[in-house]
């Protein structure tokens, strides 16, 4: 008898005498908890995401659609960059004032090549203002997920409000759990048994977060 049948075998066994149940698993696990802690206005939504993204060690920026633009150009020329990996999807608008090479994303670009890029720019699926966290599905103007870990340089653009939730249940709403979900917290970072802080370990050594609304002005000049 292998382990793995063994292993079955005393499930099977410890469940003998467990009564057989039709329900669904949505209608087994109670949903009553809280969803969101408190309550804000929209405004106040995003400040907390803002407050909390720089809590992370985010540089979070705010601007207009109109402002976009410069702002991304701005980010990528004070890293230095020469180069930046476009997702497939990515409004081209975003890019349009960025003098650095544009590299696009293609399947057969090894870990080297991804590495030697300076800047890497995507939009989101959803960012959760509780947490500081921000969340990629993979969809067209997000790239695979390794564009987003290998280059050391992340800027990642969120629609306000549109895309930005107060906590965690109301984003699992959005998101399609049968996508490859990237949950994004400050940039890469993990510290050893002393606690020394090492970033940039299993991804972007630094993550710039744009927030975009549509006509709201805003001092785009200085981050957050």
């Amino acid at each position: 008898m292998s382990s793995r049948e063994r292993i079955l075998g005393r499930v099977r066994r410890a469940l003998a005498d467990v009564p057989a149940d039709d329900a669904s698993y949505e209608q087994s696990v109670p949903r009553d908890y809280l969803r969101e802690h408190g309550e804000r206005s929209v405004e106040e939504t995003v400040d907390l995401l803002a407050e909390n993204l720089a809590d992370y060690r985010a540089l979070v920026h705010r601007c207009t659609e109109a402002e976009l633009a410069a702002v991304i150009a701005r980010l990528v020329a004070e890293r230095g960059s020469g180069s930046v990996l476009v997702p497939a999807g990515l409004d081209p608008r975003w890019l349009a004032a960025t003098d650095a090479e544009q590299v696009p994303d293609r399947a057969e670009s090894t870990p080297r090549e991804l590495d030697r890029v300076g800047s890497v720019v995507t939009g989101c699926a959803v960012a959760i203002a509780e947490t500081g966290t921000i969340v990629l599905d993979g969809g067209p103007d997000q790239g695979r997920r390794r564009i987003t870990l290998v280059p050391d340089h992340h800027i990642c653009v969120v629609r306000v409000p549109d895309q930005v939730v107060s906590s965690v249940p109301q984003a699992l709403e959005r998101l399609d759990p049968t996508r490859p979900l990237t949950w994004i917290s400050g940039p890469s970072a993990t510290s050893d048994i002393e606690l020394d802080r090492v970033e940039g370990v299993h991804g972007p050594r630094t993550l710039e977060v744009i927030l975009v609304s549509r006509d709201q002005p805003s001092d785009a000049s200085k981050p957050e």
